[in-house]
């Protein structure tokens, strides 16, 4: 997602261990292989400030059933658009969470959880919230840096550190946003949050999400092109709108 802060950023649940993995088996999420097309499974988007006042009545009228909602970057940045875009998807019956856009090099990943979570960034059990997201993906600021000038058991520690703290806060664990590419290249392909963390993969294609990292046997989320009829980026539910409710309201 990464257009960041006033390019607005971006671009390029919680369910402990077992209940993760019922949850996302109960959606019907399809394993890396298998191709999802847009059929069936609830369409959704992800905004930020790059958005503005996103017109939401339109949005639903267009196909959309969730979206994801940029919150926070780093502990110095909070979107603007915030509250219309949250509150306004809620309004026309839009299941809505809230994202943070990771900076590891600034703080430790308690930090960026508990100021995420301060702004915006909490979770209830009502059905239209998704769990908390973390995005964290290749450095928008310094394409030299793509890992951050971290290594890769640095920031696997820093996931986990921001992960638990969201838990800690919220009682969910937050779904991990990422490409394939960046997880293997700065993580080392880690397989730590496979069996705790929702994944919401990255790969612009049509087709399919195609291989996914750190061990994850199912995508609960894809982000699968930058442009479309909705607002944003054009993401599916790997799973019905019935089980899209389950997940939201799931611990």
């Amino acid at each position: 997602m990464a257009r960041v802060r006033t390019r607005p950023r971006r671009r390029a649940g919680v369910l402990v261990a077992a209940t993760a993995a019922l949850a996302l088996a109960s959606t019907g999420t399809a394993a890396a292989g298998t191709p999802a097309p847009a059929t069936g499974k609830p369409r959704g988007h992800d905004v930020s400030s790059h958005q503005k006042r996103v017109g939401w009545p339109a949005a639903r009228s267009k196909g959309a059933r969730f979206v994801y909602v940029k919150a926070t970057e780093s502990t110095s940045y909070r979107n603007p658009y915030f509250a219309q875009q949250y509150n306004g998807a809620r309004k026309v019956g839009l299941v809505r969470g809230a994202y943070h856009f990771a900076l590891p090099d600034k703080s430790s990943g308690a930090k960026q959880a508990a100021y995420f979570v301060r702004h915006g960034g909490g979770w209830r059990a009502d059905g239209w919230t998704l769990p908390p997201a973390l995005d964290i993906e290749y450095n928008p600021y310094n394409k030299k840096h793509k890992c951050y000038g971290m290594s890769k058991k640095r920031m696997v520690r820093w996931v986990r550190s921001f992960s638990d703290e969201v838990k800690r806060k919220t009682g969910r664990r937050p779904v991990i946003y990422t490409t394939t590419q960046w997880w293997k290249l700065c993580t080392g392909n880690s397989h730590a949050f496979s069996k705790s963390n929702p994944l919401w993969i990255a790969r612009h294609s049509t087709k399919r999400p195609g291989t996914l990292p750190g061990g994850w046997q199912y995508w609960t989320f894809w982000q699968h092109k930058s442009r479309g009829r909705l607002p944003g980026d054009q993401d599916l539910f790997n799973g019905s709108a019935s089980r899209l409710r389950v997940f939201a309201r799931s611990r």
